[in-house]
């Protein structure tokens, strides 16, 4: 009902046109046994060669037009499924992207892709070939039964009694297929899921020469996929079989029951011929229940996992009138604030005043928290208690498309699209080619960019594959800077730059007009030292603030890893 309701509805209109052909088609296909009939008895045995010529000139209009209508209704039932697949799969991937980082931190990206790929594309085959082999059965069977309970009576409840019981066995069997269909599309999720990995990390698995470990994983989870797809087929062994019985019998009790009825002279010849193909027909219904049945199943576990996704809301959502001013200063504030990340307290306590342009670095141990302070700005995860405000409104208050699209983050992990250098840098934005240069200049991109023999032209692989680590963050740091945004982040972005690159990178956007508030996430005393305001973060709490001087002089945290970098007093003196 969910399908029909939200999709199959949208397309109702384009759905009769080929529902119309197909009962004319099926009509048609009707007649052909009864002009068998009127061939037999009135032109072959009562001799009326009168009617030979206007019988095979009708016998042939109608064929001729059952290939048209035959084809108008392929296309359009193809058509129509094909239509509610691309919505479908648009509506999902619409809906992927409203979801919260901590849903994808806790999903595969096979499974999504399996969502998108596999069961959207059974659905398709359900819709443009089961539901219209449904929807011809019943029509058929309805103008078979009519023609053949005017025909006899007696023998179209014979035929009917034989065939009943692969309704019954079909309604059995539905449930067991349907579960079987679940585990299956589980399983195809977990093979997607760990081929994308491998291949993704080919390069990694090569150089600890992992492959056969990687295979025999593999090997399992296929083996697996195996043992449910050879239970299926187990299933359908004992279903199909018993099908094919039951509408081979129907002819069999036919031909007895119908042959009787000739020799006593109650039904004709042509009658009994017409009755034999109208069995066929009934018998093609019976018989396609069996497949139905396997692709209905099949469909329901799609559309289930589907929904699944389609009717999760998001737990980080923007409210209808959220707050969406013409202007994002980027005054961000912490109050009192507590953050917990599956049930783990990872920040507390965290009160800040940043104010508008501000430099902030922030140093500490991996796993203190320093990433997830900065996502709660943007609101990527919700705070467990307190607030987070930009330009003193709660950020929850916000619209969420504003508040982003005025934040422009450069990600510890870097990640470029298999696409141009410019594209990658633009990233759809629509920027001016002199833009896109201004920007790999301050980010120090510009030389090697042209170095390349396409220069901004240049297609870089999956996820920037051909280029070095501080290439990658350079352009990240590019696209980062084109969004003129007024908050920007940089999450260990330079921690693939040498220092000198470094130091350029963090000067020029030091020397940028209309100054971001800028957070900078590092390692080197050499990314930090000229913020605005340094933080050092220990156990989820700021242990230590201040700008570099003042750090030094209270010989804690900040003062050890200085010392610690430098080693030489001199050089600290002269670096200080």
């Amino acid at each position: 009902m969910k399908l029909f309701k939200n999709y199959i509805a949208k397309h109702l209109k384009a759905l009769s046109i080929p529902i119309i052909g197909m009962i004319i088609a099926l009509g048609i296909d009707s007649t052909f046994p009864y002009l068998q009939k009127i061939f037999v008895d009135d032109i072959m045995i009562n001799k009326k060669d009168n009617m030979l010529l206007k019988f095979f000139m009708i016998f042939m209009i109608l064929t001729l037009l059952r290939s048209v209508i035959g084809y108008i209704k392929e296309y359009l039932f193809d058509k129509f499924a094909l239509n509610v697949a691309k919505d479908m799969r648009k509506d999902l991937f619409s809906k992927i992207q409203t979801f919260e980082f901590s849903f994808f931190d806790n999903i595969n990206t096979g499974e999504l892709m399996s969502r998108v790929g596999e069961d959207v594309d059974t659905i398709w085959d359900t819709l443009g070939f089961g539901i219209r082999l449904l929807i011809e059965a019943i029509i058929l069977f309805i103008i078979t039964l009519v023609i053949m309970l005017k025909l006899n009576t007696f023998l179209t409840v014979v035929s009917l009694v034989v065939l009943a019981p692969v309704s019954i066995l079909g309604l059995r069997f539905d449930k067991k297929f349907c579960d079987m269909y679940e585990k299956i599309s589980d399983q195809t999720a977990e093979i997607n899921s760990m081929a994308q990995q491998d291949i993704a990390g080919i390069r990694l698995v090569k150089a600890f020469a992992r492959e056969k470990h990687e295979i025999s994983k593999f090997l399992e989870v296929n083996n697996e996929y195996y043992n449910l797809n050879v239970k299926q087929a187990k299933l359908l062994s004992k279903f199909l079989p018993t099908v094919d019985f039951l509408t081979n019998l129907a002819p069999v009790a036919m031909i007895i029951f119908g042959g009787l009825l000739t020799i006593q002279g109650k039904i004709s010849f042509g009658t009994i011929l017409a009755f034999s193909s109208y069995i066929m027909n009934i018998s093609f219904c019976v018989r396609n229940l069996g497949w139905l049945i396997n692709l209905l199943s099949q469909n329901k576990a799609s559309i289930n996992k589907i929904y699944k996704i389609l009717e999760r809301e998001p737990n980080i959502k923007s409210k209808d009138d959220g707050y969406n001013p013409n202007e994002v200063l980027g005054n961000i504030e912490f109050k009192n604030v507590k953050f917990k990340y599956n049930n783990e307290e990872i920040l507390e306590d965290i009160n800040l005043n940043i104010p508008k342009g501000s430099t902030v670095a922030i140093m500490g141990e991996t796993g203190c928290g320093k990433t997830s302070l900065l996502s709660l700005i943007g609101r990527y995860y919700d705070v467990y208690d307190g607030e987070v405000l930009v330009d003193g409104v709660n950020v929850k208050e916000w619209n969420l498309e504003k508040l982003r699209s005025n934040m422009s983050v450069v990600f510890q992990d870097t990640f470029l699209f298999s696409d141009t250098i410019k594209n990658n840098i633009d990233f759809g934005n629509e920027n001016s080619f002199e833009e896109i240069i201004k920007v790999s200049e301050e980010s120090c991109a510009y030389d090697f960019i042209n170095e390349m023999e396409l220069k901004y032209d240049t297609e870089i692989g999956e996820r920037g594959v051909g280029l070095s680590g501080g290439q990658k963050q350079r352009i990240s740091i590019a696209r980062g800077l084109l969004s003129k945004s007024s908050i920007l982040i940089l999450d260990d972005a330079t921690s693939a730059l040498d220092m000198e690159t470094e130091f350029k990178v963090l000067k020029n956007l030091s020397n940028r007009r209309d100054k971001p508030t800028t957070f900078i996430i590092a390692h080197r005393i050499s990314g930090v030292k000229d913020a605005d305001i340094i933080l050092f973060m220990k156990d989820g709490k700021i242990v230590e603030m201040g700008n570099h001087e003042e750090l030094l002089k209270k010989q804690g945290y900040y003062y050890s890893i200085y010392c610690h970098q430098f080693k030489d007093f001199e050089l600290i003196k002269e670096v200080s």
